[in-house]
């Protein structure tokens, strides 16, 4: 069987659009693929109709040539498959020359020669029948590759490197590579404008204040400003008293160690319930003694 289609996209899209063997898989009209099929080599259902018959074929489509070839060679595809429902089988050998067409658009034109062999249902049916539904599928597939082409853009072609490789940028002398690309010195270089004995004498004034620190000669700003301390920066004598008891303690010892002089809390203070009770307690004790004195007098007298 031979057939003739158009596609309107130019020949070189058409070429890598039908080099990907999913994107064919799915343009071909009543296929229905396995979701965790592999894109090479796509797997799933094809409903063919010849005839007054529908038959449904199980196969998968591939390659065979052409896909990495020139750009006039021919690409041959090769589809199998078995009926769902029965015992016969079917094998396509398809073979596709691309040609640039001017009619009725600028596009191409693909002229297909197959090769059909199979048994079971197929056999059943008529030459002519099997001839007008590859005819039919054919058409319907050059339609579907156009319409699949303007949702999903193949992707550009990577573009061949312009002039030789002795060729240069501009600016850039020629023969120089990314290795022998100048390097700064680094700065610790001997050449560098910073000399290392700038840097050891930076180093040892650190370490000065640093110890100076840690020997109590440095007193911060804000306790000065905040106690009233002289200007000279000595340390005051609850600090230098804190740190002689701090002297030969663990560092388990000074971290639980209550803090002392202006920095020790001040205690809450003490609520006396006892004393805040006998207020009361004593003066109404001495009213009830007092009236019991005179009610006993009271008797008394009328006896």
């Amino acid at each position: 069987m031979e057939h003739e289609v158009y596609v309107p996209f130019p020949a070189g899209t058409v070429r890598q659009a039908l080099t990907e063997p999913e994107r064919v898989a799915r343009c071909v009209p009543g296929v229905q693929l396995d979701a965790d099929a592999s894109p090479h080599i796509p797997e799933g259902r094809l409903r063919l109709r010849i005839g007054s018959s529908t038959i449904t074929y199980r196969g998968t489509l591939t390659i065979a040539s052409g896909a990495s070839s020139q750009e006039d060679a021919e690409l041959v595809f090769e589809a199998k498959g078995t009926e769902s429902r029965g015992d016969g089988s079917v094998a396509l050998t398809l073979t596709v020359r691309l040609v640039p067409a001017t009619e009725p658009a600028p596009g191409t034109t693909l002229a297909c020669t197959g090769a059909l062999r199979g048994d079971g249902r197929l056999a059943e049916a008529t030459g002519q029948a099997a001839e007008a539904a590859g005819r039919r599928l054919l058409d319907r597939f050059a339609e579907n590759l156009a319409a699949d082409l303007e949702r999903h853009p193949v992707e550009a072609p990577p573009q061949k490197p312009s002039g030789t490789a002795s060729e240069a940028p501009s600016g850039e002398p020629a023969g120089r590579g990314i290795f022998e690309t100048e390097v700064p010195p680094p700065s610790l270089d001997p050449g560098s404008e910073v000399d290392a004995g700038d840097l050891e004498e930076a180093d040892d004034q650190e370490l000065d204040e640093v110890d100076a620190a840690l020997d109590g000669d440095l007193v911060r700003e804000a306790d000065l400003d905040g106690d009233g301390e002289d200007e000279l920066g000595e340390v005051p004598a609850e600090a230098a008293h804190a740190r002689r008891t701090m002297i030969g303690r663990s560092a388990e010892e000074v971290d639980h160690a209550p803090p002392r002089g202006r920095y020790a809390p001040v205690p809450p203070p003490e609520v006396n319930t006892a004393s805040a009770t006998l207020r009361w307690a004593a003066p109404a004790a001495a009213v009830v003694l007092a009236s019991a004195v005179v009610v006993g007098r009271v008797l008394r007298r009328r006896r």
